[in-house]
């Protein structure tokens, strides 16, 4: 009975070794050099495969540390015309940058009506005196010339405030319009002198526009016209 006691117990040593071994080979031996196991998955860095596109980096890191910083601060404005606009800001508490240019928009196409169609009455209102002589000066040209101007006005492309300025209580706004249009010039025969009726044109105007603010009227007068140099 010992006999056959010790060899269970020598079989049962020889299978609990046979175990350990095959653990050993499937997990690994760990020693106290080994560094302890990794909370999270690494990926190898070496790996041709392994660039994790992360948040915003398809873009340079210019973009992406802007983004990191909340949303981008407003475009600077020029100091001369933040200095303008607060100034008619103060003397003007009730001036508001779009409904100007809602108006600013109005006033361009009614000058250009009025300018196409011969219509003194109506450009005398809107120009001042300077600017006004040059308009009726050339519809005079054209009355004598027996020329007729056919302008349409397209769209608006842009309308902007580039400049502000207070000549003591007058206020002085200038304005960047780019418009599409169709302007021909015709002559006493009716043939095209100039323009082409069935091409558009994208023309830039740089309108300033004067108001007085010590009085009650709102309206505002063109003061000087040019082309985008």
């Amino acid at each position: 009975m010992q006999g056959s006691g010790l060899l269970e117990i020598v079989l049962l040593a020889m299978v609990a070794g046979f175990l350990v071994l095959r653990l050993r080979r499937v997990l690994g031996r760990r020693t106290g050099h080994q560094p302890p196991p990794e909370r999270f998955p690494r990926v190898a860095e070496d790996s041709s495969d392994t660039v994790i596109q992360l948040p915003d980096r398809g873009r340079n890191g210019e973009d992406a540390a802007a983004d990191d910083a909340g949303p981008p601060p407003p475009p600077r404005t020029a100091p001369s015309e933040a200095s303008g606009m607060t100034q008619l800001k103060i003397a003007d508490p009730s001036f508001q940058e779009n409904e100007f240019l809602d108006g600013a928009r109005m006033a361009f196409e009614m000058i250009l009506d009025g300018f196409a169609a011969g219509d003194k009455k109506r450009l005398k209102s809107l120009l001042a005196p300077a600017v006004y002589e040059g308009f009726a000066s050339e519809i005079d040209r054209r009355e004598k010339a027996g020329e007729r101007l056919e302008t349409t006005l397209v769209s608006f492309v842009l309308a902007d405030i580039v400049n502000v300025a207070m000549a003591g209580r007058k206020a002085r706004v200038t304005v960047k319009f780019m418009t599409e249009q169709v302007n021909v010039l015709r002559d006493s025969n009716d043939d095209a002198v100039e323009g082409d009726a069935g091409a558009v044109a994208k023309i830039t105007d740089i309108w300033t526009f004067e108001r007085d603010t010590r009085t009650r009227d709102p309206n505002w007068q063109l003061i000087e016209t040019r082309s985008e140099d």
